[in-house]
C-alpha cells in the first residue's frame, strides 16, 4: 500500500483489505475514463442516506418525516459533504486529470462532495455494512449530536430555480444520459444544463429526482464559487 494511501487510511480510521478500491474512489473521471469513481459514488451516496437517515430516526423519537427527511438532507448535502472531506484533506489524494489540476479541481466543492461519497461506497464493498456504518457515524459523531431541527431545508432544484428566477434566467434543463441498472435497483444519470450560463453538471442517483437534485447542487457549487452566490 502507497504510503500516501496509509495516511489516508488513518485519518479516516479504516485499514482497506484492498487498496485498488481506494484508490478507484480516489479517481475523477478526467484521470481515468472508464474506470472512475462514479459507480462508487453511486453506492456510497445511498448507503450514507440510509445510516444518517437510521441515526437521525434512533435520535429523534418524536419527529415527524417531514423534519426527519429535512434534517437528513442537511447532514449529506454536498456542503456538508465537502466539510468533511476537507477534514480529511481529501483533496490531497485526488487523482485528477491535467485539466483539472490546473483549475483548481481538487479543492472545487462538488469534485470534493463526488469523492467523498465514493469514498463510502469503497469502504462498504471492502469491509461490509457494519464496518461502513461505523466510519460513517465516527465522521458524523459531533454533527449528529449538534444537530438542529431545520425548519425550511429548500432542495437544491428550488434553490437554483429561484436563483434563476431572480435574476431572470430561463429555467435549468434536466436530461437523463443513461438509465442502467434492474428495475428494483436502477440508476441515473442526469445533466443539468443552464442557458445563458456555461454551467452544466451531471448527477448519479438512486432515482430521477435524486440525480436531478445532486446534478442541481453541483450547478449551485459552482455558481457559488464563480459568481459568490
Amino acid at each position: 500500500m502507497r504510503a500516501e494511501i496509509e495516511n489516508l487510511c488513518e485519518k479516516l480510521h479504516y485499514r482497506f483489505k484492498n487498496p485498488e478500491l481506494l484508490e478507484d474512489a480516489l479517481s475523477h473521471r478526467s484521470f481515468r475514463g472508464n474506470k472512475n469513481n462514479e459507480r462508487l459514488e453511486y453506492l456510497g451516496d445511498a448507503v450514507l442516506n440510509f445510516v444518517i437517515a437510521a441515526a437521525l430516526f434512533r435520535q429523534n423519537i418524536k419527529a415527524r418525516e417531514g423534519e426527519l427527511s429535512r434534517l437528513r438532507a442537511n447532514l449529506v448535502r454536498g456542503e456538508t459533504l465537502t466539510d468533511l472531506a476537507k477534514e480529511f484533506d481529501l483533496g490531497k489524494y485526488l487523482r485528477l486529470g491535467a485539466g483539472e489540476l490546473k483549475t483548481g479541481g481538487a479543492q472545487r466543492k462538488s469534485i470534493l462532495a463526488d469523492g467523498m461519497e465514493a469514498v463510502v461506497g469503497a469502504i462498504y464493498l471492502d469491509g461490509g455494512f457494519q464496518a461502513c456504518e461505523a466510519c460513517i457515524l465516527s465522521w458524523y459523531a459531533h454533527r449528529l449530536e449538534n444537530v438542529e431541527t431545520i425548519p425550511d431545508l429548500k432542495d437544491p432544484k428550488t434553490r437554483l430555480q429561484e436563483y434563476l428566477q431572480a435574476k431572470k434566467l430561463a429555467l435549468p434543463v434536466y436530461t437523463i444520459l443513461a438509465l442502467e441498472g434492474p428495475a428494483h435497483q436502477q440508476s441515473f444519470k442526469v445533466e443539468c444544463q443552464l442557458h445563458g450560463l456555461p454551467n452544466k453538471a451531471i448527477g448519479i442517483g438512486s432515482s430521477r429526482r435524486r440525480a436531478e437534485q445532486k446534478a442541481a447542487e453541483k450547478i449551485l457549487a459552482e455558481l457559488e464559487s464563480t459568481y459568490k452566490i
